[in-house]
């Protein structure tokens, strides 16, 4: 897709602190997380049920870094800042384990807007996306500065 067919993009100068983005929804099952986990996060607790049940986990567990994964994706997807979404820095926490059949959503507020004393055609804003599930128990929180542009 062009621009042009996705919402609006946002320049550093539309934004406005307490704007919220809601994303839309990732269903995950178990074969995603051992998917993932295969790959780049190979522990018992994300790779094998069973083996999962007799860790702090006590059942299958998304890695938090998979979590981190799809949310990126539903950031992109729902936070329409022109030139994308491009972080300098980043506080995540994972206050509950990502489950099987758990349906992921991320909202997003802007906290901050500070544009650059030193390069005009930019600024950084400090966004808080909180990753819920369907029960809207909290998976994953991120306070995240992401640089955003002017429009020139």
């Amino acid at each position: 897709m062009t621009e042009d067919e996705h919402a609006p993009c946002l320049w550093l100068d539309d934004l406005i602190v307490g704007q919220e983005f809601l994303s839309d929804t990732h269903a995950l099952d178990a074969g995603q997380i051992i998917d993932f986990a295969k790959k780049f996060d190979p522990q018992p607790f994300h790779l094998d049920p069973e083996a999962a049940q007799k860790t702090f986990f006590k059942g299958l567990a998304a890695s938090g870094w998979h979590t981190m994964a799809i949310t990126m994706r539903l950031v992109v997807e729902s936070v329409p800042f022109a030139q994308g979404i491009i972080g300098a820095s980043g506080d995540i926490s994972w206050p509950r384990a990502t489950r099987p059949d758990d349906v992921l959503r991320v909202q997003s507020r802007i906290e901050e807007i500070k544009p650059s004393r030193s390069r005009p055609d930019r600024g950084m804003v400090l966004v808080h996306c909180v990753t819920m599930n369907q029960r809207n128990e909290v998976l994953q929180e991120l306070r995240t500065k992401l640089l955003a542009f002017r429009k020139g």
